[in-house]
């Protein structure tokens, strides 16, 4: 924590406002505060009415505890803050960059103590009430402590601390907000990035992808647009357990019955796959980052890959790809828990159509849809090493669920190569964070020929359904094309 610093200055300017406004004939007497408003869920950059430098996380920090300082305005997510309700006419100020709330530090109610960004607890010393002024800007007064957010010093320098101070409505404690501005996503979102999966989860993006190596990998943002540089973190590594060391494919996280599992292939050799499994992780935290802990191989005495689940009319269902003969099929098992199957393993799918045969007769990668009460499984078609590698579509219709029947192939593919994108398949799916909107990860080739190496890049885009509940992809959008962010970013 910052020790306060000496106010001798704050002082003499106090007094000097004081007596000028004395010899006007006007009232110098600080005034209470009135509560005010202001639009929440939306992210604004906050500047000074003095400095006109803009509020800023010190140096882009993750950590609880960096401080509030000014800095030019720039197009940063540690510049950008919105508001949330907290009640009673307080709100809560939140970092885009961490979602963490800005934060009287080890509760200091004195003049000079240190605003910092930490971790959302609710607590009375991270609420503010707001005051509106006439000219538009605004002052925000601590529910704690009862200062208000304060231009320490009055200082004009980039970089120099804020803090609070006792209320005195001068242009020190006032701020004007402007939204921010919103640049959107355009693709890539990763280069050498195999097989995504994506999830929106308590105001983070997380995706993992193929390493091809002993680990798995994580990152997070709370921008889409924020995963092209966040940092990579380890969250599983198999280099010690020679059954599955290597070749690590497609995993896939996933938050069942309040608790997040993660499954991944892999195998026991870097250049044979004939050892490929599922493998199932278990996290001890509440985040999909972990710490994870090894939870079991479902079906250890066969090749298996792609793993996936199906919830459906309550029970929990595996999802796999495998060999059937000359076919990789889709397959499905009733599970007794996310890393057990039970009873029989049925084939839901297995490739027949001329757009799932180009290369090789395979059908892969099974990914649950399911919107307006109906259930989708999207698939990836045709061998990888080829630019028609695809993504189908198996709809269900009612009946039970471990018999192929009961699962309808449209005839066509869903999702081909177009604009530029080659190969496009192996998806996940997930929500905006308003839940108002659908978006697709998947990966694709940025030119042809480039068959299932590294050069495979992660894609993301927006997508619709069609009238009879079906849904709609388009094509893959150009690489380049800026996206409007997703709703509620």
């Amino acid at each position: 924590m910052s020790t306060a610093i000496p106010q001798r200055g704050r002082s003499l300017l106090a007094l000097a406002v004081a007596a000028a406004l004395a010899a006007l004939g006007l009232v110098a007497a600080t005034p209470a505060p009135a509560q005010g408003a202001v639009t929440t869920g939306v992210w604004f950059t906050i500047t000074s009415a003095h400095s006109h430098l803009a509020l800023d996380i010190e140096g882009s920090s993750t950590a609880a505890g960096a401080g509030l300082v000014q800095w030019g305005r720039n197009a940063g997510t540690n510049q950008q803050f919105r508001f949330v309700d907290a009640g009673s006419g307080y709100y809560k100020i939140q970092v885009r960059h961490t979602n963490m709330v800005l934060d009287v530090w080890g509760w200091d109610a004195a003049d000079g103590a240190t605003i910092a960004q930490a971790t959302d607890q609710g607590f009375t010393n991270q609420q503010w009430s707001v005051t509106e002024h006439g000219d538009g800007s605004f002052s925000f007064i601590n529910r704690f402590s009862g200062k208000a957010l304060d231009l320490w010093e009055w200082s004009t320098t980039a970089g120099a601390r804020v803090s609070q101070y006792t209320y005195n409505g001068l242009n020190a404690q006032k701020w004007f907000l402007s939204e921010a501005a919103n640049t959107g996503v355009a693709n890539p979102i990763r280069s050498n990035g195999a097989d995504p999966w994506i999830e929106y989860w308590d105001g983070y993006y997380y995706m993992s992808t193929t390493t091809w190596d002993s680990t798995v990998i994580m990152r997070r943002a709370t921008t889409l647009a924020g995963l092209k540089t966040a940092t990579d973190s380890v969250v599983w590594n198999d280099s010690g357990n020679a059954s599955r060391c290597c070749s690590h494919w497609a995993p896939e996280f996933h938050r069942i019955g309040g608790v997040w599992y993660l499954m991944y292939t892999s195998g026991n050799s870097q250049t044979n796959f004939d050892g490929q499994r599922l493998h199932v992780l278990r996290s001890t935290s509440s985040t999909p980052m972990g710490p994870y802990e090894f939870m079991g191989t479902p079906l250890p005495n066969q090749w298996n890959i792609d793993g996936s689940y199906l919830e459906l009319n309550g029970s929990l269902y595996l999802l796999w790809s495998e060999w059937v003969g000359a076919n990789q099929s889709i397959r499905i098992s009733l599970m007794s828990n996310p890393w057990t199957v039970t009873g029989s393993q049925v084939t839901i799918a297995t490739p027949s159509l001329s757009w799932e045969t180009v290369g090789a007769n395979v059908n892969e990668a099974p990914v649950v849809l399911q919107h307006d009460g109906k259930t989708y499984i999207v698939f990836s078609a045709s061998s990888c090493t080829t630019d028609a590698y695809k993504l189908g579509l198996l709809t269900y219709d009612g009946g039970a669920v471990l018999s192929a029947s009961s699962w309808d192939k449209s005839p066509n593919p869903v999702l081909s190569q177009g604009n530029g994108v080659f190969g496009p398949g192996h998806n996940g799916f997930f929500t905006s964070p308003d839940g108002t909107q659908n978006w697709i990860v998947y990966h694709g080739n940025p030119q042809s020929g480039q068959g299932c190496g590294s050069n495979r890049e992660t894609r993301v885009q927006p997508f619709t359904f069609n009238a009879d509940g079906t849904p709609n992809f388009g094509t893959p959008v150009a690489g380049g094309i800026v996206l409007n962010p997703p709703s509620g970013e």
